[in-house]
């Protein structure tokens, strides 16, 4: 199939007015010669992301965006931190700076403070990390990516595009013992929450793209935050609010020998009121527009792995292409429960779930399957990564969830990823064992069910299966040591009604209960018989009674944003599998 039938072209991006297509004059919108290596766990990221900047110097440019920084998160097992890594790389003359979401109130549970702390500091050696509230009502900035350039070496030159933030929280690795710094979340994933996460590192032109990103937004008219409230409170802390002139950008690196990778960087962004965005006034939801033309292709597996998964129009997305294709089948990697642990927050986070699965079930039955992860500790994993792989031939890595909220309404950046050598592949060929997507399945899958990648299957069917029968043997290997009491998976998706209000001293205590209650069971359990490998749970959603529907319903709108409100366009419409964009 042509590269123009899994990805859009230019004049299909629906912004006009980017500059990231610049750089081509032939109306496509992506790049060729890239080499795409996955990194998968934050633990891996990190070190990786320290050792390349440890290697730069003079005239060199860190360029860098997220959702969240934290200046002493640790990146590597030297106990090096952030703050330390960018103020060194100060010292020896490189270009540093960034964009973080200013975020809101700290009192509901958020982290601006983080961000004007590593600005300061930065500030003070010579860098610039300004915060950034150029968003909708509610809506925040997302994109978390980081653009290293090297003056006298572009073949050095590498971007980080994904899931994970330089924060708290993310620094785990395969054994899923979690970030010795975490952030607490539901009780349930107990005092020290394992998490998984993906990013991958961009070597080649596509690097360029992911630079003009970050430059369309630093050089944005648009000032930093319209809220006379914020922008009083940054006078009185003498906060830089006016981003200093970016040297000219340098030309795309040269083409990675060897490497077939072909790269496209798609976006969100919402219409911005009063003051629009110069690089896009209208908006852009190229990432929207860009997962339904690549789904319209599906024909043997999807695979997915995914923070939220919300919303009937998500819902809709994949059961118009399970309808379509009676061969597809369409696995799904979710959280198994949600992070937040309050009473509404959590009730309007499972109604929005069963607003994508029920359709998604329905269209497909069993050719649908629905897993969470588990440790070896016998506590949940949180899932946070954003990956979609179509039938080995297509993939996405990036910041953005599967719903409204970062398909039309938050800031978002994602990577999609295929292979040149399939441009003369027929549909139903199976793709060359080394291309990215099929790499990166493998990598996954055999993770979650604790075999090597090449004792991987790749026949659709075969994978599907293993994978159920994975979960299946797990599933009952815990249900022999709890009895007949409802336990570990199945405990916290029952636990939906009557649940009271926590402090933070009940919470301590639910998080240690969590963590007594899995080791019980482990032990239990391993006195019977022996685990079986790997992390994977078969999910089932808890009922919600007629009246928390009604509740949740209204609610969605604040969880889960739709930014077409009010515009002639609507998500359905931009996300219909088989519609062409333009």
């Amino acid at each position: 199939m042509a590269l123009g039938d899994w990805l859009l072209m230019a004049s299909e991006r629906g912004n006009p007015h980017a500059r990231i297509d610049d750089v081509r004059s032939d109306g496509t919108a992506w790049s060729f010669g890239n080499e795409v290596t996955p990194l998968v766990h934050g633990a891996t990221y990190f070190a990786d992301l320290a050792d390349r900047i440890a290697a730069m110097g003079e005239g060199d440019r860190i360029y860098f965006v997220d959702w969240r920084g934290d200046p002493d998160e640790q990146l590597n097992d030297a106990g090096d931190t952030l703050v330390d890594v960018l103020v060194a790389a100060l010292g020896r003359g490189v270009d540093v700076r960034g964009l973080l979401w200013r975020s809101h109130w700290r009192k509901f549970g958020f982290h601006s403070e983080r961000a004007f702390e590593l600005g300061k500091t930065l500030e003070a050696h010579g860098g610039e990390c300004l915060r950034d509230m150029r968003v909708r009502t509610g809506g925040a900035h997302h994109q978390k990516f980081m653009v290293l350039r090297h003056r006298d070496d572009p073949t050095r030159d590498v971007a980080y595009v994904g899931g994970i933030d330089l924060c708290h929280s993310r620094r785990d690795d395969h054994g899923h013992g979690g970030d010795p710094q975490p952030l607490a979340i539901a009780p349930e994933y107990g005092p020290n929450p394992a998490w998984h996460d993906v990013q991958v590192a961009v070597r080649g032109p596509a690097v360029h793209d992911v630079e003009t990103t970050f430059r369309e937004r630093w050089e944005d008219d648009a000032p930093l935050t319209s809220n006379p409230g914020r922008r009083f409170t940054s006078w009185l802390q003498a906060e830089d609010q006016d981003p200093d002139p970016l040297g000219e950008q340098w030309p795309p690196p040269p083409p990675v020998a060897g490497a077939t990778d072909v790269v496209q960087i798609a976006r969100t962004y919402p219409p911005l009121l009063p003051v629009p965005h110069d690089f896009a006034p209208d908006g852009e939801r190229s990432i929207a527009l860009g997962n339904a033309k690549a789904m319209s292709n599906a024909r043997r597996l999807v695979y997915v792995e995914d923070q939220y998964l919300w919303g009937p129009e998500v819902g809709a997305h994949f059961a118009d292409a399970l309808r379509d294709n009676p061969d597809l089948r369409l696995v799904i990697v979710l959280p198994v429960l949600p992070d937040l642990d309050g009473t509404v927050s959590r009730m309007t986070q499972w109604h929005a779930r069963r607003a994508a699965l029920d359709p998604i079930r329905e269209a497909g039955g069993d050719r649908v399957v629905v897993f969470g992860l588990t440790n070896d500790d016998g506590l949940p994993i949180y899932v946070h990564s954003k990956v979609c792989i179509i039938d080995d031939r297509w993939a996405s890595v990036g910041s953005d969830n599967l719903n409204r909220r970062s398909w039309s309404s938050d800031s978002e950046i994602a990577c999609f990823v295929t292979d040149e050598r399939t441009e003369s592949l027929a549909t139903d060929a199976p793709a060359p064992d080394d291309v990215f997507p099929l790499r990166l399945r493998r990598l996954l899958c055999a993770e979650h069910l604790g075999i090597e990648e090449d004792d991987v299957p790749d026949d659709p069917h075969e994978l599907f299966d293993l994978l159920v029968d994975s979960a299946t043997a797990l599933d009952k290997w815990y249900a022999a040591g709890a009895g007949d009491q409802p336990h570990g998976i199945r405990r916290t998706v029952a636990r939906v009604h009557g649940r009271r209000r926590r402090t933070p001293w009940s919470r301590r205590r639910g998080r240690d209960r969590a963590a007594r209650a899995a080791a019980d069971i482990l032990e239990r359990s391993t006195g019977l018989a022996q685990r079986p490998p790997g992390q994977l749970r078969l999910l089932t959603e808890p009922e919600l009674t007629a009246p928390q529907r009604t509740i949740a319903n209204l609610l969605t709108n604040v969880f889960d944003p739709d930014g077409t409100l009010g515009r002639r366009e609507t998500l359905r419409g931009l996300t219909k599998v088989g519609r062409r964009a333009g």
